[in-house]
């Protein structure tokens, strides 16, 4: 499973990891994604998805249809 945040698109980034010698090594930040299940009421069913805790916190203030229609028209989401 890919670490790609399905509501808002969240996904890993590259960096480097600074030593106290300033010597740079290359390393990953990945998201902190979580796998929920979510209930929509107006489709009587529940959906399972991969979600970043910002996505959770988007899906507690917008209400998951909301999240779901604004995830689908930006391409993170195709369920």
């Amino acid at each position: 499973m890919s670490k790609v945040c399905q509501i808002t698109g969240k996904h890993v980034i590259t960096g480097n990891t600074v030593s106290h010698s300033n010597i740079k090594t290359r390393r990953t930040f990945a998201p902190n994604l979580q796998d929920r299940k979510f209930f929509i009421p107006e489709e009587n069913k529940w959906v399972k998805l991969r979600v970043s805790v910002n996505g959770m916190r988007t899906i507690n203030k917008n209400g998951i249809v909301a999240a779901l229609k604004t995830a689908k028209e930006k391409g993170f989401y195709n369920g």
